[in-house]
């Protein structure tokens, strides 16, 4: 029994069989990849064991060497160490044999499935072709019949009219003749026509498609006897190391049976014993004679009261940061002719595309720092004086960038709190969070210059003591022992941030977090990470999509 017989008008699903088989094949090829991985991490842990454990020091160095206990679980850490490349050889047989030919088998299914397929589609298009094509003809011999019949009928009744001419008779009669032929061309061109898509249809069913569902059986046969080749390699693969891991076990079997207990207490004896003589009887000494006491050199004295000097362990680890206040100057680039949702997007891009070109601009400028270094070391290399402009029109690019991400900053803060405003929410909960630092995250700089010189200052300053030890963030201890709300909802962080300060969280560059509760007008929002943590972050180090 073969596909092409009983299988003869089953397209569809030899299509999806077909297709199925060669997606069992794919899965195969990756469950065996996964297995090879989880070999190769396997030996990797026994690896990483075996030198964890292995004496560090050589033999010839090492006294405890020559106790029979510490050679033998030498030789059973070896032994596991050989284990380990079994498994990696395991691995690396898998992934040869069974992974790459069965993926490169695979690809050749593929190709070979997606041409027979083709052929039969062509099939399939040439025969209904066929039979739009009897379609036509036989409305058009219809058609002509009609014509034919209506022409005869018209001379006819010309030709028993009396008031009728002899030329009107005699010129619908021609054309009852002319229509007739036509009906006969029709008819002959209907049955060449028909007799053809007969021929071809017995062809396509009896010949020409069950060609090709014979082709496409004897593929997935093939596939079949290949898939289950594979199937044996896996147990043929491991049956291979049977016998090298047969000798592993077998010598921590032999490194078990060899620790001698008389033999390593005879070791000890020989590396520790002194050779000394065994002390005497202690002599008897008569106190009851009158004598001058000495104290004894043995007696008791009492201590000396020395006390440890105590020292402070604590670091002052107070952060000091500058607060900056930002400059919120409306002007006509700001987008406002856009919906507020539409605003802040375009202003979010536009402080991203300035942030970006700062950072170009900033590296720049430090390239051109280190090339005028070089050259005012080594001045056959260039002239120093010619990297000047270029310097300067950095440094102009670098102010006029900062201006701006300056002005986007405000623009989008406006954005927001318009957004927020439009939404109506009263999310009052929980009690605000500090200021926010005006440091700018890695490639923006939102401070001007008058607050990056207060920075300075400020962090020239000595931290105080009554705030050294104290967290900075003490309003938020309350909050997070409450149950946990509902997200209104979700942002990614742009930029990424190190919540060293209580009542704040880390999070990485492009995090996925859980909107908590918006920003209340100072620069913090309070998000939840997905592998758990709840705390809060600058506004600015995100990007913001509400429920």
């Amino acid at each position: 029994m073969d596909w092409g017989t009983e299988l003869w008008d089953q397209f569809e699903v030899l299509e999806r069989h077909t297709q199925w088989g060669l997606d069992l094949l794919d899965r195969y090829v990756k469950f065996v990849k996964e297995r090879t991985e989880v070999e190769q991490a396997y030996a990797k842990q026994l690896r990483s064991l075996v030198k964890k454990y292995m004496p560090k020091r050589p033999a010839k160095d090492d006294p405890e060497s020559k106790f029979s206990q510490q050679q033998s679980f030498v030789q059973i850490l070896q032994e596991v160490n050989d284990f380990a490349g079994q498994r990696e050889l395991v691995a690396e047989n898998l992934s040869v044999r069974v992974c790459l030919e069965l993926a490169k088998y695979s690809q050749e299914m593929k190709q070979e499935r997606k041409m027979h397929f083709q052929e039969g589609r062509r099939a399939q298009q040439q025969l209904e072709s066929g039979f739009k094509q009897l379609e036509n003809s036989k409305r058009k011999f219809e058609r002509d019949c009609r014509e034919a019949e209506k022409a005869a009928q018209t001379a006819e009744r010309l030709d028993q009219d009396i008031n009728a001419t002899k030329a009107d008779v005699e010129k619908a009669k021609q054309q009852a003749h002319l229509r007739s032929h036509m009906a006969e061309e029709s008819k002959n061109e209907y049955a060449a026509q028909l007799q053809r898509f007969n021929r071809d249809q017995s062809h396509f069913y009896f010949s020409q498609m069950p060609q090709i569902f014979d082709k496409l059986q004897d593929m997935d046969e093939r596939r079949a006897t290949h898939l289950g080749a594979g199937y044996g390699l896996l147990s043929e693969t491991e049956l291979e190391v049977v016998p090298i891991i047969a000798k592993c076990l077998e010598g921590m079997k032999v490194a078990a049976d060899a620790v001698n207990a008389k033999n390593d207490s005879q070791v000890l004896i020989e590396l520790h014993k002194s050779g000394f003589a065994r002390p005497g009887d202690v002599e008897f000494e008569d106190f009851s004679q009158p004598m001058n006491r000495v104290p004894s050199d043995s007696s008791l004295g009492t201590p000396s009261d020395g006390r440890p000097e105590l020292r402070g362990t604590s670091r002052s680890r107070a952060k000091r940061w500058p607060f900056g206040k930002k400059n919120k100057t409306v002007v006509t680039e700001d987008f406002s002719h856009l919906p507020p949702e539409q605003q802040r997007k375009r202003l979010q891009q536009q402080l991203e595309e300035r942030n970006r070109e700062l950072q170009k601009e900033m590296d720049q400028r430090e390239a051109l720092k280190k090339m005028k270094d070089v050259y005012e070391k080594t001045p056959q290399m260039g002239d120093p004086a010619s990297l000047e402009p270029r310097i300067t029109e950095t440094l102009n690019n670098i102010e006029r960038l900062k201006l701006e991400v300056q002005k986007y900053e405000a623009w989008l803060a406006e954005a927001e709190s318009r957004v927020l405003s439009n939404r109506g929410d009263t999310l009052g909960r929980h009690t605000r969070p500090p200021d926010p630092p005006a440091s700018a995250p890695p490639d923006s700089s939102s401070s001007s210059n008058n607050g990056s010189q207060e920075n300075k200052e400020s962090s020239e300053e000595p931290p105080s003591e009554e705030g050294q030890d104290a967290p900075i963030y003490t309003e938020f201890d309350e909050e997070f022992e409450e149950e946990p709300a509902s997200p209104i909802g979700h942002c990614v962080a742009i930029y990424h941030f190190e919540g060293s300060s209580e009542g704040t969280i880390s999070m990485a560059e492009g995090e996925d977090l859980s909107l908590m509760e918006e920003d209340k007008g100072d620069g913090w929002t309070r998000v939840r990470r997905k592998q758990g943590g709840e705390g809060y972050v600058p506004t600015s180090y995100l990007r913001v999509m509400l429920n």
